[in-house]
């Protein structure tokens, strides 16, 4: 038993060096530069740093005035995985979802009226690539292409 004790901490070490090494988070992600908390709306458990995308983002006022000051809010959330980098932020990389998971997501066909628009406008999504008209449960699982899209792009996540 000890044995086995001393086997698992001495790969956790070694696991511990590799992610110091390499810098990495362990998600395929560079270390990110979140910043300070200089913003007036740090610490309200909302990320308000128009870098970032996902369900723990601020809902309105987003200001590129806060980039880089709400940093442990963001972090938390990043943490979390309820927010991520957004498509086409060069802030040490890693901005899209394209990953094994999001293979692994049915999005469906492209029989709904509103496919090929440039929106997601499947109702298991959300983000700032979905539509901004009312979601109708008849377009679940039809507007495959947009929603592929805007997933891999990181801008809508599945609910």
């Amino acid at each position: 038993m000890i044995t086995r004790i001393a086997t698992v901490a001495v790969l956790s070490l070694g696991l511990q060096a590799c992610y110091v090494a390499t810098n990495n988070n362990g998600y395929g992600q560079t270390a990110i530069n979140f910043g300070d908390d200089s913003s007036q709306w740090a610490y309200d458990r909302e990320c308000d740093d128009p870098r970032f995308a996902g369900p723990a983002m601020a809902t309105a006022g987003l200001s590129h005035n806060n980039s880089y000051r709400d940093a442990t809010d963001c972090r938390n959330a990043f943490s979390a995985g309820q927010v991520w980098l957004a498509s086409g932020q060069n802030t040490n990389t890693y901005a899209s979802n394209s990953g094994s998971y999001g293979a692994s997501i049915n999005f469906g066909d492209d029989a709904s009226a509103w496919s090929y628009d440039g929106e997601c406008d499947d109702p298991r999504f959300y983000g700032g690539g979905m539509t901004s008209t009312p979601l109708l449960a008849e377009d679940r699982y039809h507007d495959a292409t947009d929603c592929r899209q805007q997933y891999n792009a990181g801008r809508i996540a599945l609910r």
